[in-house]
């Protein structure tokens, strides 16, 4: 099932129960072809008219007899989209992209046709549209995330291809009673508030914010929605003198001061004053703003003057005051909010008052958002485009451009659906560079977030913090108006509790991203150090280009696949061996399948062994040369070499008339022996090879690794090592416990499953 079917544009009819549920507002009408144009000639006088009748003309040709579950001629769906993106004062190419939205996905036309007949423009724009309807999952959180994925994606090339998609959400939305089922309805719902509403929100697009929450909140919370509208309705009904004579004395104020100002009451919307109820668990009569006026100023500096008269007038609400104009939110939303304690009611109670300042531009780019910022421009005949103009340091696209980085890094889709929805609905804090850039950033967010919101290298590079010029602790939660210095360094470490102190997905996605790369280069070099000492034990040459063709026979797609599973204590060394060079010739020291290790034993200088007798040495204690050791006699005649402190050879108490005194021979002799060790770690880039580096320094070869069991604080792993007696291994084991980082070495045998 696509998008599309689940939100109800098929021809389906309506139950008459779903019939009968009023719409939050009525669906565009299905306007004239003249005065769509005429909409968009209004602001845009220039535009190319063929072009918008074209599209109206094609597009409503192209759709048909059909028709919509409401029984609309389906027409009129990608028309209301047009009508409803006229509102945001969008170019031509988007309206004529709205008008034609759906054709490719709904009729016989294609991309092809829309490029050859409105150019490659529209085309484009039409496609990434079209793109994002044609997804089909098996699970819907895996739809959900993978639509999220698309949408971002799309939009990165172009935000208009986002616009046109929240249109086409918007109008759906008001439909969405149409939809029988009331599953599907809620499912819906439940993704336009968690995706489409806050998408709207960071881009500025107010207004269709708004609107979606509200539809959702009252499909999702029907009660809830019902009872506040209720009260909105019944505050309005009583409280209409007041909020006039309120709007009166507010203009009277301002204008006795010289201040020019238009002050008008603020339409309430129910999912706002619920969301600031649950926030503040607080009643509805005690919200601050159920009482909400405007007040529109010339200047940004009579923004100022008119909050100096409203706060001479009247008492502030303290907790209730934010200045959006020093620090304007990330999508350039600019204002100051107070609120006040105004003049008694009738019933004697004093009234909260919520007042809104911003010059008209303000208001303009909290009205429209990122359209706010299109500049139309005539680039030839015919041939009307659009630009983005920024004021400042706004960047239209940041959130965006964000977006699609968590996306495109690899990350898996779920993860990084969760980590966007932690972008998009965390309230916020304004921070400052040392030089003044404003940082925006989720509230809580750690001097971490920080470094990452100003770009990925700084936060790649991060290993510390100055918060208003004191080091502090990178966990340290920022607050409105701190000025942070990141201290950076080019060998900068991930300490794996990183993740868990980021606030900010993006933050968190790159620091994962980040683990995994280190974690990868690591288990790469230490394979590569345990293949190359292999390698030479045998005496045979490490060559990249040999492992290369080798790698069909291992099944790996690159030699670091290979040297990473090496590493990683996946594949055996000797498996990479037979690869590279298949029938090799190697002396195997038993039947220890699957150790690597076992097949470079060296010669075994033992004295006392009768000539030509097999001899194996025990698994349980792999005796070293300085070891007293002592051959049991097997059954088929050959010799177990154990050492004489054997826990097994205790347990197993062979009879003593198989037991034969060995001893090893002069240690220049005896060349080099095998042993397994048992280590924990704690769990940290870099440990791995710090533990190697270690075992390195006593002059000890590493011949094979195996992890067992990795937690969040420790890695438990078995290493196979090359030594020339027992006199070395304990040094290397003393050396390896001194280190910091582990946390227990000791030297262990190993039973007939335990195979590396």
């Amino acid at each position: 099932m696509t998008e599309k079917q689940a939100a109800g544009e098929e021809a389906t009819a309506p139950p008459p129960e779903a019939a009968a549920r009023p719409p939050s507002r009525q669906p565009i009408g299905f306007i004239r072809q003249v005065e769509l144009v005429d909409r968009v000639k209004s602001y845009d006088p220039e535009a190319d008219e063929d072009l918008l009748n074209k599209a109206y003309v094609y597009a409503m040709k192209a759709h048909g007899g059909q028709t919509r579950a409401s029984g609309d001629p389906y027409f009129s769906h990608p028309l209301a989209v047009a009508a409803i993106l006229t509102s945001l004062r969008a170019d031509p190419a988007t309206v004529a992209t709205a008008l034609l939205h759906d054709v490719v996905e709904d009729t016989d036309a294609s991309i092809i046709d829309i490029d050859k007949l409105f150019g490659p423009e529209i085309a484009r724009l039409v496609d990434g549209v079209t793109k994002l309807s044609q997804i089909e999952l098996k699970s819907e959180a895996s739809k959900q995330a993978e639509n999220f994925r698309k949408l971002v994606l799309a939009m990165a090339d172009d935000v208009r291809v986002l616009l046109v998609k929240l249109a086409d959400r918007l109008h759906n939305m008001r439909t969405l009673h149409y939809i029988s089922k009331p599953e599907k309805r809620q499912r819906i719902a439940r993704e336009t508030m968690d995706i489409y509403a806050p998408l709207a929100g960071r881009i500025g697009v107010q207004r269709f914010r708004e609107e979606l929450e509200d539809i959702s909140f009252r499909e999702l919370s029907a009660d809830a929605y019902e009872t506040i509208a209720t009260r909105l309705d019944d505050l309005q009904k009583n409280s209409l003198s007041a909020v006039l004579e309120l709007a009166n004395v507010l203009r009277e104020r301002l204008s006795a001061a010289g201040i020019k100002a238009q002050v008008t009451s603020r339409e309430k919307r129910p999912y706002s004053i619920w969301r600031k109820m649950t926030q503040k668990s607080v009643s509805f009569d005690e919200l601050a703003d159920i009482y909400a006026f405007r007040v529109l100023v010339d200047k940004p500096e009579d923004c100022y003057a008119a909050l100096g008269v409203i706060h001479s007038n009247w008492r502030m609400i303290t907790e209730e005051f934010d200045d959006y104009i020093s620090a304007p939110k990330p999508n350039n939303y600019r204002s100051i909010h107070t609120a006040v304690i105004g003049p008694p009611s009738a019933d004697g109670r004093r009234q909260r008052i919520e007042i809104q300042i911003r010059t008209y531009e303000m208001h303009e780019t909290a009205e429209r958002g990122v359209a706010a910022h299109w500049q139309y421009k005539d680039s030839g005949a015919g041939d009307t485009s659009v630009e983005i103009v920024t004021r400042g340091q706004y960047d239209p696209y940041e959130t965006p451009r964000r977006l699609v980085e968590m996306f495109q890094s690899g990350e898996d889709p779920d993860e990084a659906l969760k980590y966007a929805k932690l972008e998009l609905f965390q309230d916020q804090v304004f921070c400052f560079t040392p030089k003044g850039r404003v940082i925006a950033l989720p509230k809580g967010a750690t001097p971490l977030d920080f470094a990452y919101g100003v770009h990925t290298d700084v936060g790649d590079q991060c290993i510390g913090a100055k918060i208003n010029g004191v080091q502090r602790p990178l966990r340290t939660a920022l607050n409105n108006g701190d000025v942070v210095e990141v201290l950076r360094s080019d060998h900068a470490p991930v300490p794996t509790e990183w993740e868990s102190i980021a606030v900010m997905g993006r933050t968190r996605s790159a620091i994962r991203r980040r683990i995994k790369k280190m974690q990868h280069d690591e288990t790469v070099a230490l394979g590569r150090s345990i293949a190359e000492s292999v390698f030479t034990g045998a005496n045979l040459e490490f060559s990249i280009k040999g492992i290369r063709e080798g790698l069909k026979r291992l099944g790996k797609s690159s030699v670091d696949d290979v040297l990473s599973a090496i590493g990683r204590g996946e594949l055996p060394v000797g498996d990479l061996v037979e690869a590279v060079y298949p029938g090799a010739s190697i002396e195997s020291e038993s039947e220890i399948r699957g150790a690597s290790m076992s097949a470079f034993r060296p010669r075994l200088a033992i004295s006392g062994l009768t000539p030509g007798v097999q001899v194996k040495m025990a698994r349980c204690c792999t005796p070293l040369p300085g070891e007293r050791i002592v051959g049991i006699r097997q059954d088929d005649g050959s010799i177990m070499v154990h050492a004489i402190s054997c826990e097994t050879l205790e347990e197993e108490d062979p009879p003593q008339e198989r037991w034969l005194d060995l001893k090893w021979r002069d240690q220049e002799e005896t060349g080099a022996a095998f042993a397994r060790i048992r280590t924990t770690v704690r769990n940290g880039l870099g440990v791995l090879s710090e533990v190697a580096g270690t075992v390195a320094r006593y002059g000890v070869s590493i011949a094979n690794i195996r992890i067992q069991d990795r937690s969040r604080e420790f890695v438990d792993f078995i290493m196979d090592v090359e030594v020339k007696d027992a006199r070395q291994l304990a040094h290397m084991l003393a050396g390896l416990r001194a280190s910091p980082n582990v946390i227990d070495a000791e030297r262990t045998g190993a039973d007939d499953h335990d195979e590396l």
